[in-house]
């Protein structure tokens, strides 16, 4: 409670949408966890600032898995989500997926990065995009995946436009060739430095001839040696 003649501070008196956009335009998570500890009225702002937030990166943040579920269990009008690993690392598993994967704005989700989650596995990507089921961009290279994750995708994600499986090399012609059959949308995949045969990236174009296989250096180069000839 205020003493007597204590004037009431000016941010105090916005009100609790104004605050939310205010909190809206900070992009440091670390001042958002201070700000929501500043008082009950910040609090409620800046989860209401996450709760209208279309679009979370923690690429570059040191995140665990109790941080980035907090907060994207928060984030109810999320659509883009990146959890990529970047210079400091974001430390999520597979029981962090899982956590992710009953947040409320999982269904909604239009693009998810995992790029290079080395702590993470087919169990846990599994939980995550059978629930993601609006994905239309997916990148979870730089990854240990096999081809049950790739499995899954197509099951599960019938909308997907883009995949970047850069550096998959546990993942095989198999299930490449599942995903490119069942994910009829599917219009460019990253492919490089997978251990897979090119006859097979030739086989996913005649199942796909619109398909773009990114780098598209790999299949001109593969052109060139066919052309040389023989002696």
């Amino acid at each position: 409670m205020r003493g007597e003649g204590e004037e009431e501070a000016d941010i105090d008196r916005l009100p609790i949408d104004l605050l939310a956009h205010i909190f809206s335009l900070i992009t440091s998570f670390k001042d958002l966890a201070q700000a929501s500890r500043a008082c009950r009225k910040w609090k409620q702002g800046v989860e209401e600032s996450l709760a209208r937030r279309e679009t979370l990166s923690f690429s570059g943040w040191k995140m665990d898995d109790e941080c980035t579920t907090r907060l994207v269990h928060l984030a109810y009008s999320l659509k883009d989500l990146d959890i990529s690993r970047s210079r400091w690392g974001c430390q999520i598993t597979d029981y962090g997926l899982h956590q992710l994967s009953m947040a409320k704005c999982v269904s909604n989700l239009s693009s998810v990065s995992l790029w290079g989650l080395t702590a993470i596995t087919d169990e846990g990507v599994i939980q995550l995009i059978s629930r993601a089921t609006s994905l239309q961009h997916l990148n979870i290279g730089g990854t240990f995946i096999t081809d049950a994750s790739l499995f899954a995708i197509a099951d599960s994600c019938p909308h997907l436009k883009t995949l970047v499986l850069w550096g998959c090399r546990q993942v095989t012609e198999n299930g490449l060739v599942v995903l490119v059959n069942k994910c009829c949308k599917l219009e460019s995949i990253n492919v490089w430095g997978m251990r897979v045969p090119m006859d097979c990236f030739l086989a996913l174009l005649t199942i796909s001839p619109s398909l773009r296989i990114q780098p598209k250096e790999m299949l001109l180069n593969y052109d060139r040696i066919r052309m040389l000839p023989v002696h």
